[in-house]
């Protein structure tokens, strides 16, 4: 369970490394950077994003799942926040980078982990 754990961080720390080469408005300054930015990231989906998908469940309700996505790249953007060296150039930016961090990262995990 805990290498299977561990192996996740990297991949989620792969996939925050790969997102400058596919969004320029997008940094992380090295592979250091992408662990402390995943765990960031891990730590805030953990701890922020239920209290926030509470509080805006009737504007998700309202705009059909949508406003997920405006939850999510909130919570990118606040990640870059804790770490220094990942930035991201604006809201949409983050809203964009959530959402291919989050393919990047699902592709990877059904590649290298097993069900």
């Amino acid at each position: 369970m805990l290498a299977r754990l561990l192996l996740t961080w990297l991949i989620n720390a792969a996939a925050l490394f790969a997102l400058p080469y596919l969004m320029s408005s997008i940094r992380v300054a090295d592979f250091k950077t992408a662990l402390f930015a995943a765990l960031a990231l891990g730590l805030v989906n953990a701890l922020i994003r239920p209290i926030l998908m509470v509080l805006t469940l009737p504007v998700t309700v309202i705009t059909l799942g949508l406003f997920i996505f405006v939850v999510n790249g909130l919570m990118f953007w606040l990640a870059t926040n804790f770490v220094q060296g990942f930035q991201v150039a604006g809201f949409w930016s983050a809203v964009g980078g959530a959402l291919l961090f989050s393919i990047i990262s699902w592709l990877l995990s059904s590649l290298l982990l097993e069900k």
